[in-house]
């Protein structure tokens, strides 16, 4: 939100009170706290009629500096609040003297200095971050009553911001303007389904603005020279996060708001869905998952969406009897072909539904302030919202979830969570404004708490469109509704490497596009796209997306990047225990894998797939594609050939292929299966060695789903690798990547493979 008529004049309308003079810093219980009044006081009269700021530095751990602006402290807050996670026993260190006041956390600190000038400047290790300088810090009144504090800033000379939720403007978020508030607005507009008040800077840092209400950033778009943040009423808290690296940053900023847990083996299989509105039942359901199998693709899960339940009556947990009439068989019988499910669900309750005069008369719908409930006819006629701040009505609508979980269906898809009316009461009073975008961890939450229930830590996954900063606690998240072209596609990986460089490890979307029907190329290049993420997913809204509906050829690349994908389980079940040990995500932007590299800071059409793996989705009717290599020799995983940076490649690939690069240096483990993600994966493992240099010294985790696995100690000397394991597991084997002839197994019972180059 701008306040700013050019630099020198506020917006006709709003009167800005702005920190001015330092007067005054104490320090006391680990914080540090500034007395900034509007205007230098020469006298003591100048204190009279003189509006002042206050400004607390504080620190919940190592490397994180927390800053609170008040103008007028004594309002109430409602809440809800985001859930945050200080380290235990953590104090910061706080030195006030005649010139000025320092906080430190670790390496990182900040220093306000006493006089006549407003400047509080955030340095790590005695680097310059970032600063809050002149005209920064302000509390603005408006004409029409609203009320704003704000913070700005500095951005360094080619520095660069990224992340605030998954949005699908461009990449780097300099010049733009950020409102963070949910929305479904699709994914070719700047309204973003999932907003996150957080932000990374390649220079090493993030800033989070702690506040689930509406937050708007100008990103170098009202002062060129700095990031303004700003939020209604009369108070702003925000943390700085230091790196030094943009993975250091993350794996703070998710230690601070919540990491993801691991997910079920089986949930990394490809996931074929009903897609919306097509006409399905339990045959046309078992013909398109026998087709799968039939055409030698492997399939882990069936997804049903919205029309598994009656018509105007979504969301009541019941399944339409005149399409099927034995769910319970159904399941069972998807369960025995070795298949996982999926229904559809989402939080209103359709007035048709015998559920909503239940829910009404209980209270478990959000009301209004004259005590009705809230509806509308926007998605379901008549439909009112399940108020998510009564533990009476989530209990409810978690027995609903369990029954079904009871029936055989095995996870949720959780749709919507984005209109959230702020004209309402909350059963426990919470501020309409700060539930609008908190609403969609709390409904992902109460249906993550059910799934985890009934099948354990680390076997709940959801696959839900809506979240806000702590959402990557209730995984999957897939990227909404995409029209099927390419622009679509690429706007779609913009959306999914925001998002992970916003704390999300894991990430998906529909395969060819939502919105339409997907023309056989666009088709083919989607899928090789979405069997290279963290999750995959067939999905469309009017059209199936079984790949014999588009030619012979989209079979096969089905078939080709499926099993490919089963194979590098042991690898991407590896990048998985990064997601949950260091919030790091497993589609990575190639500024957090290449921070030095000044080229990978603009590049959002190719990334990272964990640490070694390159991906360069194609996205042209012709096969052309144009990509960035870093240093280095990279080695193409589908046809050997090695590729020389740092440099651009234009290159043209048929629709089996597309650059899957291996970074060098690398041990890449493949698979002894491509048939189902869910299986022993350090069972017949080959570790691949990919341009190994002399003196190389690495680790590699194989994990298993239910243990530690294997590790495995590579080293080189000379013309030798020397490979041990840390248990006598057999079969497993050392190969020189594209050359078959150089393989060794180690004999049952061995832990050291010896192989020559």
């Amino acid at each position: 939100m701008k306040f700013t008529d050019g630099y020198w004049q506020d917006r006709p309308g709003a009167h800005v009170l702005r920190a001015r003079q330092v007067r005054s810093i104490t320090a006391g219980d680990g914080r540090m706290t500034v007395l900034a009044p509007t205007a230098v006081v020469r006298g003591r009269g100048d204190t009279l009629n003189r509006p002042a700021l206050t400004v607390t530095y504080s620190s919940p751990a190592p490397g994180v500096i927390g800053v609170r602006v008040e103008h007028h402290a004594g309002r109430r807050s409602a809440g809800p609040s985001f859930a945050l996670a200080a380290e235990p026993g953590h104090v910061p260190d706080v030195v006030v003297d005649d010139d000025a006041g320092v906080l430190t956390a670790g390496d990182l600190s900040v220093r306000v200095p006493l006089g006549d000038a407003w400047e509080a400047e955030f340095r790590s290790g005695g680097r310059l971050l970032t600063a809050s300088r002149a005209k920064a810090v302000g509390a603005v009144t408006t004409d029409d009553g609203g009320e704003f504090v704000h913070e700005q800033l500095s951005l360094a000379v080619d520095e660069h911001v990224y992340g605030l939720g998954e949005r699908f403007t461009p990449f780097v978020r300099n010049g733009q303007v950020v409102d963070v508030w949910n929305a479904d607005g699709g994914t070719s507009s700047e309204q973003a389904y999932k907003n996150v008040p957080f932000y990374l800077s390649d220079l090493g840092y993030g800033v989070f603005v702690d506040h689930p209400e509406h937050v708007s950033f100008e990103v170098a778009s009202e002062v060129v020279s700095r990031a303004q943040m700003s939020v209604p009423g009369q108070v702003l808290q925000y943390y700085v996060v230091d790196g030094p690296t943009p993975k250091d940053v993350l794996a703070r900023y998710t230690a601070l708001t919540g990491r993801a847990p691991q997910v079920p083996a089986w949930s990394y299989g490809l996931w074929l869905s009903t897609s919306f509105t097509t006409d399905y039942d339990e045959a046309t359901v078992t013909a398109s998952v026998d087709g799968m199998l039939e055409r030698g693709v492997p399939l882990s899960v069936v997804h049903f969406d919205c029309f598994w339940m009656r018509e105007f009556r979504w969301c009541d947990f019941e399944w339409d009897p005149d399409v099927f009439p034995d769910p319970a068989g159904m399941l069972e019988r998807l369960h025995d072909k070795g298949l996982r499910t999926c229904v559809w669900i989402n939080p209103y309750i359709a007035q048709a539904s015998p559920l909503f005069a239940e829910a009404a008369e209980a209270g478990h719908l959000v009301r209004r302030p004259d005590g009705g409930v809230w509806q509308w006819d926007m998605w379901q006629a008549g439909m009112g919202v399940v108020d998510v701040t009564s533990p009476a009505a989530r209990e409810w609508y978690q027995g609903h979830l369990r029954r079904l979980l009871a029936m055989g269906v095995d996870s949720f898809k959780t749709d919507f969570g984005e209109r959230i009316p702020t004209d309402v009461v909350w059963h426990d009073g919470s501020d309409p404004q700060r539930m609008h975008n908190y609403y969609a961890q709390a409904y992902n939450e109460m249906v993550f708490e059910v799934l985890r229930e009934h099948h354990g830590e680390g076997g709940a996954v959801v696959f839900a469109r809506a979240a806000t900063a702590g959402g990557q606690q209730m995984p999957v998240h897939w990227g909404g509704d995409c029209f099927s072209t390419f622009e679509a596609m690429a706007e779609t990986l913009r959306g999914g490497l925001s998002l992970g460089l916003s704390g999300f490890g894991y990430w998906s979307h529909d395969i060819g596009g939502f919105e339409g029907t997907p023309d056989p190329e666009v088709f083919k290049r989607w899928v090789a796209f979405g069997l290279l993420s963290s999750h995959s997913r067939l999905h469309g809204s009017s059209s199936v997306r079984v790949p014999w509906a588009f030619d012979d050829e989209a079979v096969e690349v089905t078939r080709t990047f499926a099993r490919l994908k089963m194979a590098l389980m042991p690898y991407l079940a590896g990048v998985a225990r990064e997601v949950t040990d260091a919030g790091l995500p497993m589609a990575r932007a190639m500024v957090l894998e290449h921070p030095e590299d000044p080229t990978a800071a603009f590049l959002d059409r190719q990334y990272m797939l964990g640490g070694a793996l390159l991906v360069a989705p194609v996205m042209s009717g012709d096969g052309v594609v144009s990509y960035y290599v870093p240093e280095g020799e990279w080695t193409s995983v589908l046809s050997g050939e090695v590729v020389t940076g740092p440099r651009w490649v234009r290159e043209r690939h048929a629709a089996t292929s597309l650059p899957l690069l291996v970074r060098p240096g690398t041990v890449l483990p493949v698979g002894a299966r491509d048939d189902r993600p869910d299986y022993a994966w350090d069972e017949g493992v080959v570790l691949r060695l990919f341009a190994l240099a002399d003196g190389h010294r690495s680790t590699v985790v194989v994990p298993r789903e239910d243990g530690p696995g294997t590790t495995f100690t590579v080293a080189r000397d000379g013309d030798e690798v020397v490979v041990e394991a840390d248990s006598g597991l057999g079969g497993w084997g050392v190969q020189v990547a594209g050359d078959a002839a150089t393989l060794v197994r180690a004999p049952e019972g061995a832990r050291e493979v010896r192989l020559q180059l």
